[in-house]
């Protein structure tokens, strides 16, 4: 890739961010969002780490290893889902879904 190259995606990677980044947060400055707007907002975030989460734990190569191998995963993570409803903290839900991982890989059940 030449310099000339390099420079035209940047230049194009560089205005899409500011198209789609910036120019909503300038449009939208000082007026009032719908209260439905902001609820649907509130979700991306959520959705996002959803997408990333499942990508990495349903995968067609899950169960090469073995049955036990592929199902701890999401048995801890079903255990970060039910300590997430009752406490709603990160932290809470980083140490349940490490502590619970690691003791399913040493104790096979």
């Amino acid at each position: 890739m030449s310099v000339n190259d390099f420079f035209i995606v940047y230049g194009c990677c560089a205005v899409t961010m500011f198209l789609f980044r910036v120019m909503p947060m300038l449009i939208l400055k000082g007026k009032a969002v719908p209260e439905s707007i902001n609820e649907i907002l509130g979700l991306i975030p959520t959705a996002a780490f959803a997408a990333l989460v499942a990508n990495d734990l349903l995968s067609p190569h899950m169960f090469e290893k073995g049955l036990w191998s592929g199902i701890a995963p999401l048995i801890a993570s079903a255990l970060v889902v039910i300590v997430a409803r009752k406490t709603r903290s990160l932290v809470w839900c980083a140490v349940v879904g490490v502590i619970a991982y690691a003791f399913l890989l040493i104790f096979h059940f």
